[in-house]
């Protein structure tokens, strides 16, 4: 997975309008005081999206294998609990008062971050939070949310319309800060992975942990605020990009098994590899026009998420 990672990356890195090759990706990246139009393309464009776009699927996956974990269903998702539906209404209302960059980009984190609060409120009873009671509170106030998406596009200006449907639908191009992503995404798996002995316990129900004395309350809040502090992360950077933390963590189950030790790592590789490749298509394809990642990502994640189900009820 490691050998596919790098692979993913090197093949973003040469793929484009400007061909580079192997020989010129290692002299551009030893040379420093070259300043060719190559060397520009590689540090300034390709190098920064890349690690951005591997940092992003890192976080949407690694936050998918939490969800499902926490909420007990294989369906669950990093947006399952409102904060994508939050964040795009906050992020298209911004883009409909004429915001643009940053602002737009701390409008969608306070979306997220009050829809986040709002589930956990409202599905908060008799001194705790279950799983089911979160998960159908998730689902309403993301229908909510959805709503009101809807109904700011139907006002909103045709001259801002493109903007905002690119923002829904997952948008890594204007995205050149990949530093901190990486430093949550290397925090959220390493701190994830330290518990993943309690992972593996969860997954087994909560009769078994509370017979191992596990502190079963704590721990869930601990991992929901995880999972949506790295959701809203990727949400606030490049919108929605769907399929990614929901197809990511059953694939990396085929492979290296349920062991949350090997999990948790080959989710956040796979993830990475996945929406690298996708941005790559998404800008290469149709060049010099660019497709929204997150319909390739979707149009990849309808039928492996289709051979899963129909594998899962073949008869062995």
């Amino acid at each position: 997975m490691l050998c596919v990672a790098t692979a993913s990356v090197l093949i973003a890195l040469c793929s484009g309008s400007v061909h580079l090759g192997a020989d010129t990706l290692t002299e551009l990246f030893t040379t420093t005081q070259s300043s060719s139009v190559e060397q520009a393309v590689l540090l300034q464009l390709r190098l920064p999206r890349a690690l951005t776009a591997f940092a992003l699927g890192g976080l949407l996956a690694l936050s998918g294998v939490l969800m499902q974990v926490l909420l007990r269903n294989p369906l669950a998702d990093p947006y399952i609990l409102g904060s994508s539906g939050g964040a795009a209404a906050a992020a298209l209302l911004a883009l409909l008062l004429g915001l643009n960059g940053w602002p737009v980009e701390m409008a969608a984190a306070i979306g997220a971050f009050i829809t986040t609060v709002l589930v956990f409120a409202l599905a908060h009873t008799e001194g705790s939070w279950s799983p089911t009671r979160l998960l159908l509170t998730g689902v309403v106030v993301a229908a909510g949310a959805s709503a009101l998406v809807s109904l700011l596009l139907a006002l909103g200006d045709e001259a801002k319309l493109r903007g905002m449907l690119f923002w829904l639908m997952g948008d890594i191009s204007n995205t050149q800060r990949s530093l901190p992503l990486w430093l949550l995404l290397m925090t959220a798996a390493g701190f994830s992975w330290l518990l993943a002995r309690h992972l593996n316990v969860m997954t087994r129900g909560e009769l078994q942990a509370h017979i191992l004395g596990m502190n079963l309350r704590q721990l869930r809040i601990t991992l929901f605020a995880i999972s949506a502090l790295m959701t809203a992360a990727a949400v606030t950077t490049a919108g929605s990009i769907g399929f990614v933390g929901l197809i990511i963590p059953h694939l990396a189950r085929l492979l290296v098994g349920a062991d949350h030790r090997r999990l948790i790592p080959a989710a956040a590789l796979m993830g990475g590899s996945l929406l690298t490749l996708a941005d790559t298509a998404a800008r290469t394809l149709f060049a010099p026009r660019q497709l929204p990642v997150g319909a390739l990502t979707a149009l990849i994640g309808v039928p492996v998420f289709i051979a899963l189900m129909f594998r899962r009820q073949t008869p062995r």
